[in-house]
Order: structure tokens, then sequence, then C-alpha cells
């Protein structure tokens, strides 16, 4: 920890936004240490792309960098074909070693937009897994027994409805928890639906006669409608690979509540006490809350791209919001239609800007529904391959649309 922050300090940082630390007196001791910690999250590539919600916990590891901490970022290529459990009802399908690897790389290309390089090590389970005998598998599962793995959450429910538990996801919590040893982990973050298996991590450690691990939990981000957490699947996420346009153009769409939740675990650029003064000005009238969002969208757009990028997406956004400027800086998405057209109705629901053909329905009653600056209100309106036009559903939804044939 550098001379120039003290410990209260470092605690203060290191807690923004943390669910839960286990155990805060043991943090304080290991940071009283002098030297720096080695500080675990492991990330399973289950998907090529990151997003917001998985940068909750690179922003915390960062901010361990920032302390003078070295932080390792896991790629757990092994438990990945294991496939996590957690918060699952049914067994999930494990991944080939082939998907595995082509989503670890996109990984390791992804996460330096977020972490400091020289602080960190990327390391793969398959380092020590790889190496290990049938025979060295079987005395690690002698560690633990069916009945503290059916305390689990997950476990427990499906237990109890009689769903099947494969033999082969009672090795996960295991495997996790040898991570730590391997790397001799002084602090593992993770959400608040790996507790478990973090402080799985605590045990063997303590086993293999090292110090345990500080267990650190963050919340998981809700996604842009503000009640499931962020997911791929549900299609409420903002991926950090995405262009800078439509960084700024989801996170303006967020609600003013969910706002002031990702400013807390999003951002580096808004501390504490500012959020809280800005959170007083908007409830007081004296402040936009489209002010502060515009003001956390740039810093996204910043951090995954650059200041350039992130000015053009502002510019684009207000065009956009504005009716007034380049609307071409907006994003060009093609959409695939027919030789002989797309009802309005569908193009609005091709292009996102409504998430089925009876809500786009509803939007045109309301008059919500616009087309180059123009309120549109005839669903029978037909677009031909060649059109390009700018949509537009509400204040924040909108989307620059280029018809191509199918």
């Amino acid at each position: 920890m550098p001379e120039s922050t003290d410990l209260p300090q470092a605690l203060a940082l290191i807690s923004r936004g943390a669910d839960e630390i286990l155990k805060q007196e043991e943090l304080e001791a290991r940071l009283k240490l002098g030297r720096p910690l080695r500080v675990k999250a492991g990330f399973d590539p289950t998907a090529p792309d990151l997003h917001l919600g998985h940068t909750v916990l690179l922003n915390k590891m960062r901010q361990f960098q920032d302390l003078g901490h070295q932080v390792i970022f896991l790629i757990g290529d092994f438990t990945g074909m294991i496939g996590d459990p957690s918060g699952k009802n049914v067994t999930r399908k494990p991944l080939t070693r082939e998907d595995v690897l082509a989503n670890a790389e996109t990984y390791a290309e992804q996460v330096f937009k977020v972490l400091d390089r020289d602080r960190t090590e990327l390391r793969f389970n398959s380092e020590w897994f790889g190496q290990m005998a049938a025979a060295d598998m079987i005395r690690l599962a002698a560690q633990h027994t069916v009945a503290r793995m059916l305390e689990r959450d997950d476990f427990a429910k499906r237990y109890a409805a009689q769903q099947s538990i494969a033999i082969h996801e009672f090795l996960y919590p295991l495997v996790q928890g040898y991570d730590s040893v391997a790397l001799k982990a002084d602090v593992e973050l993770g959400g608040t639906d790996q507790k478990f298996n973090l402080l799985m991590g605590r045990g063997l450690q303590e086993h293999y006669g090292q110090a345990p691990q500080i267990v650190l939990t963050m919340p998981l981000l809700e996604g842009l409608d503000g009640v499931h957490k962020m997911s791929k699947s549900l299609g409420n996420y903002i991926g950090i690979s995405e262009p800078a346009i439509d960084i700024v153009n989801k996170t303006m769409k967020i609600g003013d509540e969910l706002m002031w939740r990702w400013i807390e675990l999003l951002s580096f650029e808004i501390g504490v006490d500012e959020a809280k003064r800005l959170q007083g000005e908007v409830a007081a009238g004296q402040l936009n809350p489209r002010d502060v969002k515009l003001r956390l969208a740039r810093e996204l757009a910043t951090r995954f791209h650059d200041a350039a990028a992130a000015d053009t997406a502002i510019a684009g956004w207000h065009a956009a919001v504005r009716g007034e400027g380049d609307m071409t800086l907006l994003p060009l998405r093609e959409v695939t239609v027919p030789v002989e057209g797309l009802r309005i109705t569908a193009l609005l629901t091709a292009a996102g800007n409504t998430s089925s053909n009876s809500e786009a329905n509803q939007k045109l009653r309301e008059r919500a529904v616009r087309v180059n600056g123009a309120v549109i209100e005839d669903g029978h309106l037909i677009f031909k391959p060649g059109d390009e036009v700018v949509l537009q559903v509400g204040k924040r939804n909108f989307a620059r649309v280029k018809l191509v044939a199918g």
C-alpha cells in the first residue's frame, strides 16, 4: 500500500460498493503488513465478450491496484469445462475446450481496458489442474462432504425439488477453492452468488497450511431494465466492446434510481461524497438527473474507447434526442428485409426499438414513433431495400437503419 494512502482511506475505497468482507479485521491486519497483497478474481470464459456486469469485479481489482497491490485475473479455462452451477436450477452444459480457448483469448484482450497491465497476473487454472492426476483430484474431493455441499443454496433447492445434480458439479467449488491455494491468494473477489465457493477457498488454504484469504463479495449489477442481473441472455446488458455511441445510448436509457447504483459500482470519477452531493441536488430540483447520467455515459465510453470517441457519441446522442445536429453520428445498423419491403411495425422490432410488433403498434397509437424526425401513426407504412432512416420511439430510443434486400 503506498505510503500516501492511510489505512482508513484504503479501507473506504476497498469497501465502496462491497456487499460483504469476510473478515474485515483480517483485511486490516493484512493491509498493515505493508506488502502488496495478492488479489484474485476468477472468470469462466462462458461467452466471448465481457459486459458492464463483469466490470464490477474488474473495477474493484483496479482499486486494489491503485492502492499498490497485485491482482490476478484468473481465466477458468479448466473450470469453464465443468460449468459453474451457481444460481442455476439445472445442470449447466460444459463448454468444449475449443469454446473455452476462443473466449479466453477475447477476455485477455478486453480486461486491460480496466486493469493496469503492469500490476496484473493473467493466469489460467489449467496450469495446475492440467498437471493433476486422478488420484490428486480424489484427494481434493476428500476435503469436503456431500452434506456440506448441500448447504449451498442452489444445490439444496434442487435436491429438495428432486432435480438432478451431476457429480461433476460438486467438484466446481472445490476446484475454484483450490485455485486460491495454487495462487496463494490474500484476497478473493466474487459476486454475492459466489460466496460458498469463495469460502471454500479459505477452508482449503487452511488445510494446506496457508493463511486463509479474505473474501470480498460484490453485488450483482442490475441490467438496463433495473430489475434483473445484467445478462446477455436477457438482452439487458452493455458490452464493453460495443461502439461508444451504443454505450452512451444505452446508459442514457437507464432509470434515475438505477443511475446511482451504477455510479456506486462503475464510476471511478464520481466519488462517494460527490455522489451524495449530486443526489441531494437532484432531489432538490437543482440538477437534472440527465446531466449526471451523461457524465456517467461519457466516463464509460471514454474508459472502453477514448475521449474523442466519447465526445462523438455524446454529440450523436444529442443529435437524436434533440432532433438537431449531425444524425450520421448515430451508428448505422443494417436490417435485412424482403424485396417487397417491410412494414414499420416489423422494422421497429427488427431494429431493436421495440420488443415486439404489438409494442410497435401501441407506440404508433401513442404517437411516440418518429421517422427522420416526423411523427408516424400509419402502421401500414412500408420501407423498401435501399431506404436509410432514423427511427425513434419516445425521447431516448433511436436507431439509424439501412435496409438491405434479403
